[in-house]
């Protein structure tokens, strides 16, 4: 069954495999998500289930929000999130998904944003060369010409510039599971994935 869980990022270390090698894995808190809703092609157009992560009260929610959930008789969710699932897995509102849906060795695909870096120069964001630092050289980090002169009269939209760098959603593909802790919904995955600890991520089993 292909399944999708929300999670959060706890941070990074390293451990040894069967050989003795050191192994860099980023530790997840992933789970336990609820299914909130269940899409069907007959009534919506598509099948797919939305799933809801992180308890709140009442309060952090809108009217909305919450007429959406007692609907279904479920507590609020700091996150709803949907994901497609084909026709013939079948699901149930109020069914909790965790990481016992995943095994030791399975490949996985993780979204999240990235960490925000702020305004940044060309050497930075677009791995820019710089230009020559001596013989009364003036350019360094400038970003030199940006296009003609009278024709065509404008900059050309996408022309890589100085900007915000960072902070965008991410997605790093084929990630291995080393370890998966079913008693605390811990998953340990072989590299780093996106943002800082704490950030929201969503680990979807590769295709």
């Amino acid at each position: 069954m292909s399944i999708s869980l929300l999670g959060n990022k706890i941070g990074m270390t390293q451990i040894f495999d069967e050989f003795g090698n050191i192994v860099p894995v980023t530790i997840l808190k992933m789970g336990p998500c609820i299914v909130t809703q269940i899409k069907t092609k007959l009534k919506h157009g598509y099948d797919s289930i939305q799933i809801g992560y992180g308890i709140v009260s009442n309060k952090s929610l809108t009217q909305p929000e919450l007429g959406h959930l007692e609907k279904s008789n479920l507590q609020p969710f700091k996150y709803l999130k949907e994901f497609r699932i084909d026709p013939s897995e079948k699901f149930e509102i109020g069914q909790t998904l965790d990481v016992e849906s995943f095994t030791i060795g399975q490949l996985v695909d993780i979204t999240g944003k990235s960490t925000g870096k702020g305004f940044s120069g060309l050497q930075k964001r677009h791995k820019f060369a710089r230009g020559p630092m001596t013989h009364g050289s003036k350019n360094h980090r400038q970003p030199g010409s940006i296009g003609q002169g009278t024709s065509p009269g404008r900059v050309f939209p996408g022309k890589k510039m100085a900007g915000q760098l960072g902070n965008k959603t991410a997605k790093i593909k084929q990630l291995k599971i080393v370890q998966v802790n079913k008693d605390t919904n811990i998953l340990v995955i072989k590299g780093s994935v996106p943002g800082k600890p704490g950030n929201l991520l969503t680990v979807t089993t590769s295709k």
